[in-house]
């Protein structure tokens, strides 16, 4: 039983990005394009995308393919077939700030930040059957 579990583990690797300076609105519309793609059809969507989010996913995706990469290296990254098991968007600590407003009155700014989370697995053929 403790075998099987290690093996499955063998197969996942996580990435993580804690305190990321963008709102967690804008990082989940990049992450819903590569929830559940393959990690060579996520890493084309991000890099062609126009959203500055999917720069940090970006590298947050090449930093997880290395993760895996250093669990497995008998194994190869293009035979391995990996996708995006999980990505995950949390919010972190926001920084709190004071605008003037008319008539000496005052409005809170809310700069957010957020947590990511990218767990990659494999597909394996015999999964599937």
């Amino acid at each position: 039983m403790a075998e099987k579990t290690k093996d499955m583990n063998k197969n996942l690797a996580v990435a993580k990005l804690n305190n990321c300076p963008t709102s967690p609105r804008k990082m989940r519309i990049v992450a819903d394009l590569v929830r559940g793609k393959n990690a060579d059809q996520a890493l084309d969507i991000l890099r062609f995308s126009q959203k500055e989010a999917s720069r940090k996913l970006e590298k947050l995706l090449m930093s997880a393919i290395s993760n895996w990469q250093a669990k497995n290296k008998d194994s190869n990254v293009e035979d391995a077939n990996l996708y995006i098991h999980e990505i995950r968007v949390d919010s972190a600590s926001m920084l709190k700030r004071i605008r003037p407003a008319p008539q000496g009155r005052a409005h809170r700014i809310r700069k957010r930040s957020n947590h990511v989370t990218i767990v990659l697995n494999t597909k394996d053929n015999t999964q599937s059957k």
